[in-house]
């Protein structure tokens, strides 16, 4: 199909049914991509093609949620054909899914095409109405992550401590993902094992829920995980502006947890110099810390190597 095509058949439409046919997620996709306003700029017969597009695949109730798969603090994850569907559950939260709408899309338009498997991809951001209620919420839809689980995960498969060379990669990925972030103005302001992702067997890792970003060089966070408000420091607890320091506090939080008393000495001095009291001591450049970090780990267990990792039970 070409664009030209594309056009004719989206402006012929009047069914999203027809219009999406057998196949409705391959199919918008497709029309999407060959539409795209950023494709054609300028253009605005396709950014009124692009415009209906996205009101007959809306019509089509392509927000409606499926299964249940997960409960954060502040929404809930449903099945959803192009990936999961995140809806606030109180519609007063509406703003921080759209706040996470925001930041993914930043974190996309900086990272390049080494980093963008550490940034969940926003699918579509959108309104969604509740059919028995009326009530109105905003919705994300993301692309789903096979294989992936989280840091909380890892931690009750290794509930006795995570052999630190294990743990090793994923930190040094968790501080690649906060470097990205930092290198858009962003703060992810919750760093915390449930909203770190990684992929046991190729090593990847995402860092999701962007719902309490922060946007710029210091901004009060506009709410805390209540699970792990015990982890904050003391000036973000009294609601005092945040830095990037903060990203690399919970970090240093979540792996130092994660390796429990077997940590050696080396990397328990680094989690002290990264969550020191004074937030002015603390490290706030994520890449320059990544070599400090390769340079402890470079002394502690020689070259760096791949060692494969599977979780226990698996």
């Amino acid at each position: 199909m070409t664009s030209e095509e594309a056009l004719t058949l989206i402006e012929s439409a009047s069914d999203p049914r027809a219009l999406f046919g057998e196949d409705p997620a391959r199919q918008f996709r497709k029309l999407a991509r060959l539409t795209h306003p950023d494709t054609h700029p300028g253009n605005r017969r396709t950014a009124e093609a692009f415009a209906k597009l996205a009101a007959l695949w809306q019509r089509r109730g392509a927000s409606r949620p499926g299964r249940l798969v997960a409960a954060g603090d502040l929404a809930n994850l449903y099945e959803h054909e192009l990936g999961l569907l995140k809806i606030a559950r109180d519609p007063a939260d509406s703003d921080l899914i759209e706040r996470e709408a925001g930041a993914l899309t930043t974190l996309r338009g900086k990272a390049g095409k080494r980093h963008l498997p550490y940034v969940p991809d926003l699918v579509e951001s959108q309104l969604h109405k509740d059919p028995a209620t009326g009530t109105v919420r905003r919705a994300n839809v993301i692309a789903k992550l096979e294989g992936f689980v989280t840091l909380a995960e890892v931690k009750a498969a290794y509930p006795d401590g995570l052999d630190p060379r294990d743990a090793a990669w994923m930190w040094r990925r968790l501080l690649v993902a906060i470097g990205l972030a930092g290198q858009a103005g962003l703060i992810h302001a919750a760093v915390i094992p449930e909203h770190v992702l990684i992929h046991p067997g190729d090593h990847g890792l995402v860092l999701v829920d962007w719902c309490y970003a922060i946007t710029g060089p210091a901004g009060r966070p506009v709410a805390l995980p209540a699970r792990y408000s015990g982890w904050y420091p003391q000036e973000i607890r009294d609601r005092q502006p945040a830095g990037p320091d903060l990203d690399i506090y919970l970090a240093s939080k979540c792996l130092a947890d994660l390796i429990g008393d077997g940590i050696p000495k080396q990397l328990a001095a680094f989690v002290r110099g990264c969550t020191l009291t004074n937030p002015s001591r603390r490290p706030r450049d994520a890449w320059r810390l990544l070599g400090e970090l390769d340079e402890i780990l470079g002394r502690l267990y020689g070259a760096r190597k791949f060692r494969e990792f599977t979780m226990k039970g698996s």
